[in-house]
């Protein structure tokens, strides 16, 4: 069972749709109490970093999720979810990330020769072959991406992948049994499929 956690702020339809592709059962949940009992668990988002934390909080669900992925539950973040695995953002005014991934958010710069926010399919650069996530896939993968903030983390040893726009950025983290992707695997066509089918097909 894959938990998709519902905090109100994420592509929870299409994640959904994109698991059950592939025969998975899923749970939209935003019980803690669920995560408990769940062999992987999800953390899609969309929308500002402060507003995601608290609605995380709201619902009892930061320790939740930081108990589940300590017990080693395999966890992945999309976009606004995956910034949420670090320390801090460039973004927030009060709020704090999990920490589950040392490390913080950035603003991508303007003026540099290119829009923001990063909207539009874009190369990824495979820093890490051996991550489950790029299994099957082409070298260089083409992915969609909606972002005007990139996560960077303190040590490139996580950096599973990264792409550049006006200068690399991470974008896929692997630690373990943490997974982060900055694009929307769900909307990035055969190539995000795959990477989808790849996590359902994970053994926990």
């Amino acid at each position: 069972m894959i938990a998709i956690i519902d905090y109100g702020m994420g592509n929870i339809h299409s994640v959904q749709k994109a698991l059950q592709l592939y025969g998975t059962r899923t749970l939209v949940t935003n019980s803690p109490e669920d995560l408990k009992t769940c062999d992987k668990i999800i953390l899609p988002g969309v929308g500002a970093f402060d507003d995601a934390v608290s609605q995380l909080k709201q619902k009892g669900l930061i320790q939740a999720v930081k108990d589940a992925v300590n017990k080693g539950t395999v966890f992945l973040g999309i976009c606004l979810g995956m910034q949420i695995l670090f320390d801090r953002s460039e973004e927030a005014k009060k709020e704090k990330g999990l920490s589950l991934i040392p490390g913080g958010v950035k603003l991508f710069e303007k003026g540099r020769g290119v829009k923001v926010p990063h909207m539009g399919w874009n190369q990824l650069r495979v820093m890490q072959k051996g991550c489950p996530l790029f299994k099957g896939l082409e070298e260089s993968p083409y992915v969609y991406f909606c972002h005007s903030y990139y996560p960077k983390p303190a040590s490139p040893a996580v950096n599973a992948a990264v792409c550049d726009y006006s200068g690399e950025f991470s974008a896929v983290v692997w630690d373990k049994n943490i997974y982060g992707v900055q694009f929307h695997p769900e909307k990035s066509q055969a190539a995000g499929l795959k990477m989808v089918r790849n996590f359902v097909e994970l053994e926990c």
